[in-house]
């Protein structure tokens, strides 16, 4: 084993250790911390298993690092052995980080929260692993045609697949957290992960110093990422308003009072004016929240539901940032109102008690709808 390959794999394990203990820290810290916030609102706990599947997955690397670095320091890397064990991380990691990627909001919409399409994922994966086995075992001998390795393309197409998945995911979070620098870093952290993966594919790329020197880079930003992403999650639970601070009164048509101490809005007045569709499908939410039981207290957001879009539900919040004027710090988003519980089902995350519907409103409403 050449020093630049023990270089590299001692300082990949060690880099994925320390990564892994103190993502695993942050965890612990946010169940610890948040506990009887995150056990009031089941809708964050999505947050809280995504950073527990993001460690997993550096805890992986460091397996995987130990056996590679394993395998060279007792010669065994040209067995089916070291193969089978090869593969067998790859695909373990892989699995952990789409697992971490389904609980992330702004991952692509046929991924997030979607199990059926996970489970595919999750097959699909495992098939690329067993269909590069294969090619790995029947082309040992002559491994290369034409400056290729063949074994290596099944691999990269699914690398540049998953590379797609964690861009969108990765870039559309940050931007949304504000954080526009860490966004276009993270696209190029990806970038350079896939990046590193092409010498395994085409041979004319094959440098031991820059491949390693690469994926040092690329994994230590990749990383960092974790780290400003579960510090970002940190702030924004410390952040998000508890449901039962929170209240809500209809007045009269258009004109809501509500109160939200964490964001610094005390009987705050909300005059929708022309905006009554917003004011309706508001008012909608707090009803079902509040006279309906259990399982009933949402409504079905999609082309065939009582609200068409969640378009409609971004503006309910748009229009009450935009009439409040709230400084940046204490603008609402949409899930600091609104629970998403799955399918395409939300709810008001105000509890029944804390909200006040005018009678005389109420009964004109039920009148019209």
């Amino acid at each position: 084993m050449s020093d630049i390959t023990k270089f590299y794999s001692l300082a990949h394990i060690c880099i994925a250790s320390i990564g892994g203990i103190l993502l695993l820290a942050i965890w612990y810290n946010i169940r610890k911390r948040f506990k009887q916030f995150l056990e009031e609102d089941d809708s964050q706990k999505r947050i809280d298993k995504g950073l527990l599947y993001l460690s997993l997955a550096l805890f992986v690397w460091v397996f995987s690092g130990t056996w590679i670095y394993m395998a060279n320091l007792f010669s065994f890397t040209d067995t089916i052995i070291y193969d089978v064990g090869y593969s067998f991380f790859s695909v373990l990691n892989t699995l952990v980080l789409l697992l971490a990627l389904f609980y992330f909001d702004f991952a692509p919409g046929f991924l997030y929260k979607n199990k059926k399409n996970t489970i595919i994922l999750t097959v699909l994966v495992i098939v690329v692993s067993v269909i590069t086995f294969v090619l790995i075992q029947k082309y040992k001998d002559a491994p290369v045609a034409n400056g290729i390795r063949l074994s290596g393309i099944p691999d990269l197409l699914l690398s540049c697949f998953l590379t797609y998945l964690f861009i969108v995911s990765f870039y559309k979070t940050f931007m949304n957290r504000g954080l526009k620098l860490v966004a276009v870093i993270s696209v190029l952290a990806f970038l350079l992960m896939l990046g590193s993966q092409m010498p395994d594919v085409f041979v004319m790329m094959d440098n031991v110093l820059y491949g390693h020197l690469i994926k040092i880079i690329a994994k230590t930003t990749f990383i960092s990422i974790f780290l400003v992403l579960a510090t970002s999650w940190v702030i924004q639970l410390a952040l998000t308003p508890k449901p039962s601070e929170m209240t809500i009164k209809f007045m009269d048509w258009s004109l809501v009072k509500i109160t939200i101490p964490s964001k610094e809005i005390y009987d705050k007045t909300i005059d929708f004016g022309s905006k009554t569709t917003q004011y309706k499908n508001l008012l909608k939410f707090a009803i079902k929240r509040k006279y309906e039981v259990g399982d009933g207290q949402y409504l079905l957001v999609s082309s065939g539901g009582e609200i068409k879009s969640q378009t409609y539900l971004s503006r309910i919040i748009e229009n009450i940032n935009s009439i409040l004027q709230l400084e940046s710090v204490s603008q609402l988003e949409r899930k600091d109102m609104f629970t998403f519980i799955g399918h395409g089902k939300y709810r008001l995350r105000v509890i029944p008690e804390n909200i006040d519907i005018d009678k005389t409103l109420l009964e004109e409403f039920n009148k019209t709808s």
